[in-house]
């Protein structure tokens, strides 16, 4: 399990989108973006389709999901 609540990009509000972790600003949830990248969507669709995301964000938390997958459990 990712520990999102050290990643700058994403936030979490129990009054918003049922607590889901979004891209900060947002109410877009970071699930969404992995869902669309394993359906084979690429970054740049998931831009275009969901408006207010940024590149950065993306790439923050994809950098974000890597360093905690190879973290020491």
């Amino acid at each position: 399990m990712i520990d999102w609540s050290s990643c700058p990009t994403v936030e979490r509000d129990p009054q918003r989108v049922g607590g889901a972790w979004v891209f900060r600003g947002t109410r877009i949830p970071v699930a969404a973006m992995f869902e669309n990248l394993e359906d084979g969507a690429s970054t740049a669709q998931f831009i275009e389709w969901f408006h207010g995301v940024t590149l950065e964000q993306v790439r923050a938390v994809l950098e974000h999901a890597a360093r905690s997958a190879l973290a020491p459990a």
